[in-house]
């Protein structure tokens, strides 16, 4: 795809992806608001990845990197522009930026009742690690 345009997103962004988010995503999190993308982008400026075709946000991944581990989340393409390559596109520079970084190993969180979110990660050759669970605690109301 020749006019597709991945990019980091920045503070200009952030109604659009929260937007996009609201129709592309399977599944919310605690911190899918502004504030917590507005921290995000404070701490890691270069996390929230874009991809454009001709000026509109087509698909988003959060490439989230500690200094330890590489965390991939909200990986999501528009509906109707999925299996065209953008998500692959979006992985590529996430994983580009993970390299660069120094990281080893991508990570990503799959909601388990998302099967074609599932098919697309072991496409990109991600497999389940099933001798581990996620343990949570909001910290927050």
């Amino acid at each position: 795809m020749t006019d597709l345009r991945v990019r980091a997103a920045g503070p200009d962004d952030l109604d659009t992806v929260l937007a996009f988010w609201k129709s592309a995503v399977e599944g919310t999190s605690i911190s899918d608001d502004r504030d917590g993308v507005e921290r995000l982008l404070a701490r890691d400026p270069e996390a929230l990845i874009l991809a454009e075709l001709t000026g509109v946000l087509v698909g988003t991944v959060i490439a989230g990197f500690d200094g330890w581990r590489c965390h991939l989340y909200r990986l999501a393409v528009h509906p109707e522009r999925r299996r065209q390559g953008i998500g692959s596109a979006l992985l590529a520079a996430a994983e580009e930026r993970f390299v660069r970084l120094g990281g080893r190993r991508g990570d990503a969180m799959v909601l388990v009742r998302n099967t074609t979110a599932q098919h697309a990660w072991q496409a990109a050759g991600y497999t389940p690690q099933e001798q581990w669970q996620r343990w949570v605690k909001p910290l927050t109301d």
